[in-house]
């Protein structure tokens, strides 16, 4: 039986992961509803939940918007989000089973291929591996609340994360440490292989600045 309410949770979330929608961007509710044939009291709904994971924002006769954090509450989400990264890497290096080996060396010579021949041409088609392989790690975890808390916060940063592969040289970078973190899980490593992911997903305070601006 399809249930309205978790359609429009799901459109929401799918246009915030591909970037169809920004921080700030207003949500459109009379397109979700006549593209969904939904009426306005699940999306009414659904917006509620959303606002609940703090994804998105409601203000009277405003309408929802997605949430567009401050510079301080950027930098706090962010120290959180690195936290749980880490986490879910030191739990993998603990805990990787072959098939999730296989998937996380093979996340990890997709985002390599992409920086070997395009460099940083398709910044957005190496955000989308980026997922790919963040996601590898979460999933090798094995901790479902864990993977639920890291996702939910994955989403209130994923457009500066993609905006952050705009820079020069930053795919081969992050293409780099994804090797080197990988590597780390892959020995076991796992005090190890949390630092290394807590400070690949980590922000520099001038490139948060930057990127806070030009989203904004």
């Amino acid at each position: 039986m399809n249930n309205p309410q978790k359609s429009v949770t799901e459109t929401i979330l799918h246009q915030i992961d591909t970037g169809a929608l920004s921080p700030g961007d207003i949500i459109d509710e009379d397109a979700l509803i006549e593209t969904l044939g939904i009426s306005r009291t699940p999306l009414r709904e659904a917006l509620i939940k959303l606002e609940a994971h703090g994804l998105i924002l409601r203000q009277p006769r405003k309408g929802a918007y997605v949430f567009r954090p401050t510079i301080e509450e950027f930098l706090g989400i962010l120290e959180i989000h690195a936290g749980l990264e880490g986490q879910a890497a030191g739990l993998a290096a603990r805990r990787l089973s072959a098939a999730s080996g296989k998937a996380l060396e093979a996340a990890v010579a997709a985002c390599k291929a992409h920086s070997d021949t395009k460099g940083d041409r398709d910044p957005n088609g190496y955000y989308q591996l980026n997922m790919t392989f963040h996601a590898a790690i979460v999933e090798a975890a094995g901790n479902r609340f864990l993977t639920d808390l890291v996702k939910s916060n994955a989403r209130k940063l994923m457009a500066y994360y993609r905006a952050r592969y705009q820079y020069k040289g930053t795919i081969a970078t992050s293409a780099q440490e994804h090797a080197d973190i990988a590597q780390l899980i892959l020995d076991r490593q796992s005090a190890e292989a949390e630092t290394a992911m807590q400070t690949h997903v980590q922000f520099g305070h001038i490139t948060a600045m930057d990127l806070l601006t030009a989203l904004s």
